[in-house]
């Protein structure tokens, strides 16, 4: 269960390379092999951003995979 700290303050989203996304609190470093997307604020804004955003939720490596192998991706 989240504590108060953890759901409330400024959030940014975040991008691996296999572009996949999440939120990382805004006051804390990012991770390796995260980078920054540009949407920052509160976490309910940041999760909607990635639901209208994020509409492939296969890893890249699988989708240019799918694709090389000649399937649709």
């Amino acid at each position: 269960m989240l504590g108060d700290n953890e759901d409330s303050g400024e959030f940014e989203v975040v991008v691996n390379h296999e572009e996949q996304y999440s939120i990382w609190p805004a006051d804390r470093p990012v991770p390796d092999g995260w980078r920054t997307v540009g949407r920052r604020g509160p976490k309910q804004l940041c999760l909607e951003w990635i639901d209208e955003n994020w509409t492939d939720m296969r890893p890249l490596s699988l989708r240019e995979a799918l694709r090389g192998s000649g399937n649709r991706a």
